[in-house]
Protein backbone atom coordinates (compact mmCIF):
# COMPACT_ATOMS: atom_id res chain seq x y z
CA UNK A 1 0.00 0.00 0.00
CA UNK A 2 2.74 2.30 0.84
CA UNK A 3 6.02 2.56 -1.29
CA UNK A 4 7.75 5.17 0.52
CA UNK A 5 8.28 7.81 2.99
CA UNK A 6 7.69 10.21 0.37
CA UNK A 7 8.38 13.28 1.88
CA UNK A 8 8.90 15.39 5.37
CA UNK A 9 7.34 19.10 5.53
CA UNK A 10 8.95 21.65 8.20
CA UNK A 11 6.71 24.22 8.98
CA UNK A 12 8.73 27.64 9.38
CA UNK A 13 7.60 31.39 10.07
CA UNK A 14 9.88 33.09 7.20
CA UNK A 15 10.31 30.49 4.63
CA UNK A 16 13.68 33.35 3.33
CA UNK A 17 15.04 32.93 6.61
CA UNK A 18 14.76 29.09 7.05
CA UNK A 19 15.90 28.49 3.43
CA UNK A 20 19.02 30.49 3.88
CA UNK A 21 19.83 28.32 7.30
CA UNK A 22 18.80 24.68 5.22
CA UNK A 23 20.87 25.98 1.73
CA UNK A 24 24.28 26.20 4.76
CA UNK A 25 23.14 22.81 6.45
CA UNK A 26 22.81 20.79 2.80
CA UNK A 27 25.37 22.78 0.69
CA UNK A 28 22.91 23.52 -2.00
CA UNK A 29 19.99 25.78 -2.41
CA UNK A 30 16.33 23.99 -3.28
CA UNK A 31 15.69 22.86 -6.50
CA UNK A 32 12.03 24.22 -6.29
CA UNK A 33 10.44 27.06 -4.75
CA UNK A 34 6.75 27.75 -5.42
CA UNK A 35 3.00 28.35 -4.00
CA UNK A 36 -0.41 26.47 -3.19
CA UNK A 37 -2.79 29.04 -4.55
CA UNK A 38 -5.73 27.39 -3.09
CA UNK A 39 -4.08 26.32 0.16
CA UNK A 40 -2.41 29.96 0.87
CA UNK A 41 1.23 28.39 1.43
CA UNK A 42 4.47 28.91 -0.29
CA UNK A 43 7.52 26.38 0.14
CA UNK A 44 10.91 25.30 -0.57
CA UNK A 45 11.90 21.71 -1.73
CA UNK A 46 15.76 19.81 -1.03
CA UNK A 47 16.27 16.64 -2.67
CA UNK A 48 18.67 14.07 -1.33
CA UNK A 49 18.61 10.90 -2.85
CA UNK A 50 15.94 8.45 -1.17
CA UNK A 51 13.36 11.28 -0.59
CA UNK A 52 13.26 15.22 -0.25
CA UNK A 53 12.29 18.09 2.55
CA UNK A 54 9.65 20.54 2.27
CA UNK A 55 9.73 24.09 4.12
CA UNK A 56 6.37 25.60 4.05
CA UNK A 57 5.14 28.68 5.64
CA UNK A 58 1.93 30.99 4.45
CA UNK A 59 2.08 33.19 2.12
CA UNK A 60 0.16 35.39 3.55
CA UNK A 61 -3.42 34.79 2.09
CA UNK A 62 -6.03 32.35 3.50
CA UNK A 63 -6.33 28.79 3.03
CA UNK A 64 -6.08 25.30 4.60
CA UNK A 65 -2.55 25.31 4.88
CA UNK A 66 -2.05 28.54 6.03
CA UNK A 67 -4.06 27.89 9.01
CA UNK A 68 -2.62 24.30 9.41
CA UNK A 69 0.65 26.56 9.71
CA UNK A 70 -0.21 29.30 11.71
CA UNK A 71 -2.14 26.51 13.89
CA UNK A 72 1.29 24.66 14.00
CA UNK A 73 3.16 27.64 15.04
CA UNK A 74 1.14 29.05 17.72
CA UNK A 75 1.26 25.42 19.21
CA UNK A 76 5.01 24.41 18.82
CA UNK A 77 6.84 27.26 17.14
CA UNK A 78 8.80 25.97 13.69
CA UNK A 79 9.91 22.36 13.99
CA UNK A 80 8.62 19.34 12.20
CA UNK A 81 5.72 19.06 11.14
CA UNK A 82 4.52 16.83 8.92
CA UNK A 83 5.15 12.85 7.53
CA UNK A 84 4.32 12.42 4.22
CA UNK A 85 3.74 8.98 2.69
CA UNK A 86 3.88 7.85 -1.49
CA UNK A 87 1.84 5.70 -3.20
CA UNK A 88 1.22 4.99 -6.83
CA UNK A 89 -2.33 3.99 -6.17
CA UNK A 90 -3.74 6.00 -3.87
CA UNK A 91 -7.64 5.71 -4.91
CA UNK A 92 -7.13 1.80 -4.10
CA UNK A 93 -5.61 2.83 -1.12
CA UNK A 94 -8.16 5.06 0.18
CA UNK A 95 -11.34 2.41 -0.26
CA UNK A 96 -9.10 -0.38 1.68
CA UNK A 97 -8.88 2.57 4.52
CA UNK A 98 -12.76 3.46 4.30
CA UNK A 99 -13.44 -0.63 4.08
CA UNK A 100 -11.47 -0.70 7.52
CA UNK A 101 -13.96 1.73 9.14
CA UNK A 102 -11.61 4.99 8.83
CA UNK A 103 -13.78 7.86 8.32
CA UNK A 104 -11.76 10.20 5.17
CA UNK A 105 -12.30 13.36 2.92
CA UNK A 106 -12.18 13.22 -0.80
CA UNK A 107 -9.11 13.19 -2.42
CA UNK A 108 -7.45 16.46 -2.84
CA UNK A 109 -6.38 17.79 -5.95
CA UNK A 110 -2.69 19.94 -5.52
CA UNK A 111 -0.99 21.60 -8.12
CA UNK A 112 1.95 23.44 -7.71
CA UNK A 113 4.06 26.01 -10.11
CA UNK A 114 8.04 26.74 -9.61
CA UNK A 115 8.48 30.47 -9.56
CA UNK A 116 12.14 30.63 -10.80
CA UNK A 117 11.52 28.09 -13.97
CA UNK A 118 7.44 27.94 -14.15
CA UNK A 119 7.79 24.22 -14.03
CA UNK A 120 4.42 22.66 -13.12
CA UNK A 121 3.90 20.09 -10.77
CA UNK A 122 0.13 18.22 -9.96
CA UNK A 123 -0.41 15.60 -7.55
CA UNK A 124 -3.35 13.54 -5.39
CA UNK A 125 -3.44 14.17 -1.15
CA UNK A 126 -5.36 11.71 0.83
CA UNK A 127 -5.21 13.51 4.21
CA UNK A 128 -5.05 11.66 7.24
CA UNK A 129 -7.47 12.15 10.55
CA UNK A 130 -5.88 12.83 13.54
CA UNK A 131 -8.25 9.70 15.18
CA UNK A 132 -6.31 7.62 12.95
CA UNK A 133 -2.49 9.30 13.43
CA UNK A 134 -3.30 9.76 16.82
CA UNK A 135 -2.25 13.75 16.57
CA UNK A 136 0.36 13.58 14.02
CA UNK A 137 0.41 15.66 10.51
CA UNK A 138 0.84 12.77 7.89
CA UNK A 139 -0.95 12.30 4.41
CA UNK A 140 -0.57 10.24 1.43
CA UNK A 141 0.14 11.47 -2.27
CA UNK A 142 0.41 10.33 -5.48
CA UNK A 143 2.32 12.28 -7.84
CA UNK A 144 0.25 12.65 -11.30
CA UNK A 145 2.45 15.14 -13.83
CA UNK A 146 6.08 17.03 -13.60
CA UNK A 147 8.93 16.20 -11.46
CA UNK A 148 11.34 17.74 -9.09
CA UNK A 149 14.45 19.04 -10.73
CA UNK A 150 17.54 17.59 -9.37
CA UNK A 151 20.37 19.00 -7.35
CA UNK A 152 23.44 19.99 -8.87
CA UNK A 153 26.80 20.46 -7.50
CA UNK A 154 26.58 18.01 -4.75
CA UNK A 155 30.01 16.91 -3.18
CA UNK A 156 31.39 14.56 -0.24
CA UNK A 157 30.16 17.45 1.98
CA UNK A 158 26.62 17.95 1.29
CA UNK A 159 23.96 16.01 2.30
CA UNK A 160 23.46 13.27 0.54
CA UNK A 161 20.03 11.35 1.74
CA UNK A 162 17.58 10.83 4.60
CA UNK A 163 18.98 8.34 7.35
CA UNK A 164 16.17 7.95 9.63
CA UNK A 165 13.33 10.01 10.74
CA UNK A 166 12.62 9.68 14.79
CA UNK A 167 8.76 9.88 16.00
CA UNK A 168 8.23 9.50 20.13
CA UNK A 169 4.91 7.59 20.60
CA UNK A 170 2.94 6.35 24.17
CA UNK A 171 1.71 3.50 22.24
CA UNK A 172 4.10 1.10 20.23
CA UNK A 173 1.58 -1.62 19.75
CA UNK A 174 -0.75 1.01 17.84
CA UNK A 175 1.90 2.57 16.13
CA UNK A 176 2.94 -0.87 14.92
CA UNK A 177 -0.58 -2.27 14.20
CA UNK A 178 -0.86 1.03 11.99
CA UNK A 179 2.03 1.49 10.08
CA UNK A 180 2.79 -2.14 9.81
CA UNK A 181 -0.43 -3.72 9.46
CA UNK A 182 -2.51 -0.85 7.67
CA UNK A 183 -0.05 0.30 5.59
CA UNK A 184 1.71 -2.46 4.99
CA UNK A 185 5.21 -0.81 5.56
CA UNK A 186 8.06 -3.57 6.53
CA UNK A 187 9.21 -3.50 10.35
CA UNK A 188 12.25 -4.50 10.59
CA UNK A 189 13.30 -4.25 14.43
CA UNK A 190 10.86 -4.18 17.21
CA UNK A 191 13.36 -4.32 20.57
CA UNK A 192 12.88 -3.43 23.63
CA UNK A 193 15.41 -1.61 25.61
CA UNK A 194 15.76 -2.34 29.15
CA UNK A 195 18.23 0.02 30.35
CA UNK A 196 15.27 3.05 29.95
CA UNK A 197 12.02 0.69 29.87
CA UNK A 198 10.80 1.77 26.37
CA UNK A 199 10.14 0.13 23.05
CA UNK A 200 11.90 0.67 19.25
CA UNK A 201 10.69 -0.26 16.23
CA UNK A 202 12.38 0.64 12.82
CA UNK A 203 10.25 0.63 9.49
CA UNK A 204 12.35 0.50 6.35
CA UNK A 205 11.13 1.92 2.92
CA UNK A 206 12.99 3.55 0.09
CA UNK A 207 16.31 2.97 2.05
CA UNK A 208 15.21 5.26 4.80
CA UNK A 209 14.17 4.30 8.54
CA UNK A 210 11.01 5.68 10.19
CA UNK A 211 12.35 5.30 14.13
CA UNK A 212 9.90 4.52 16.29
CA UNK A 213 10.65 5.67 20.21
CA UNK A 214 7.89 4.17 22.30
CA UNK A 215 8.05 4.89 26.40
CA UNK A 216 4.21 3.95 27.32
CA UNK A 217 2.60 5.68 29.41
CA UNK A 218 -1.30 6.25 30.84
CA UNK A 219 -2.32 9.31 28.61
CA UNK A 220 -4.53 8.63 24.93
CA UNK A 221 -2.17 7.16 22.39
CA UNK A 222 -0.44 9.94 20.54
CA UNK A 223 2.60 9.96 17.82
CA UNK A 224 4.97 13.09 17.59
CA UNK A 225 7.74 13.54 15.41
CA UNK A 226 10.99 14.35 17.10
CA UNK A 227 14.20 14.91 14.72
CA UNK A 228 15.87 13.96 11.73
CA UNK A 229 19.24 12.34 10.94
CA UNK A 230 20.82 12.88 7.59
CA UNK A 231 23.64 10.53 5.70
CA UNK A 232 27.21 12.04 4.19
CA UNK A 233 29.52 10.68 2.69
CA UNK A 234 32.30 12.13 4.78
CA UNK A 235 31.39 13.93 7.68
CA UNK A 236 34.59 15.33 8.79
CA UNK A 237 34.80 17.28 5.26
CA UNK A 238 30.94 18.24 6.04
CA UNK A 239 32.05 19.37 9.94
CA UNK A 240 34.49 21.78 8.35
CA UNK A 241 31.98 23.36 6.09
CA UNK A 242 29.39 23.93 8.36
CA UNK A 243 31.78 25.52 10.87
CA UNK A 244 33.23 27.75 8.26
CA UNK A 245 29.16 28.71 7.39
CA UNK A 246 29.03 29.75 11.20
CA UNK A 247 26.75 26.81 12.42
CA UNK A 248 27.03 25.32 15.96
CA UNK A 249 27.99 22.20 16.15
CA UNK A 250 29.25 19.31 18.04
CA UNK A 251 32.79 17.29 17.20
CA UNK A 252 32.56 14.24 15.18
CA UNK A 253 32.33 11.15 17.62
CA UNK A 254 31.93 7.23 17.17
CA UNK A 255 27.83 6.53 16.52
CA UNK A 256 26.33 3.70 18.93
CA UNK A 257 25.83 1.82 15.76
CA UNK A 258 28.72 0.12 14.53
CA UNK A 259 31.11 1.68 11.59
CA UNK A 260 29.92 5.18 12.07
CA UNK A 261 30.63 8.76 13.12
CA UNK A 262 28.02 11.27 13.67
CA UNK A 263 28.04 14.41 15.08
CA UNK A 264 25.02 17.08 16.17
CA UNK A 265 23.57 20.57 14.49
CA UNK A 266 22.86 22.59 17.00
CA UNK A 267 21.52 25.49 15.14
CA UNK A 268 19.96 26.72 11.87
CA UNK A 269 17.65 23.83 11.42
CA UNK A 270 14.22 25.46 12.32
CA UNK A 271 14.59 24.02 15.89
CA UNK A 272 14.48 20.11 14.25
CA UNK A 273 16.82 18.12 16.64
CA UNK A 274 19.50 17.19 13.68
CA UNK A 275 21.90 14.43 13.54
CA UNK A 276 24.60 14.22 11.04
CA UNK A 277 26.22 10.45 10.05
CA UNK A 278 28.59 8.77 8.09
CA UNK A 279 28.35 4.91 7.43
CA UNK A 280 32.05 3.90 7.19
CA UNK A 281 31.03 0.43 5.65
Amino acid sequence: MIEKLDHLVIAVSDLDSAVESYTKLFGYGPSWRGVHEQLGTANALFPVENTYLELLASNGNEGAGAAMIKATLELNGEGLAGLVLGTSNIQDLKESLLESGVELQDLALGEGVDSDQGLKRTWKNLFLPFSLTRGMFAFIIQHESGELPSVHGRTSSTINKLDHVVVNTNDPEGFKSLYGDTFGIRLALDQTVEKWGGRMLFFRLNHTTIEVIGKPDEDDPADKLWGLAWSVEDLKATHQRLVKEGLEISEVKAGRKENTLVCSVKSDTCNVPTLLIQHLS
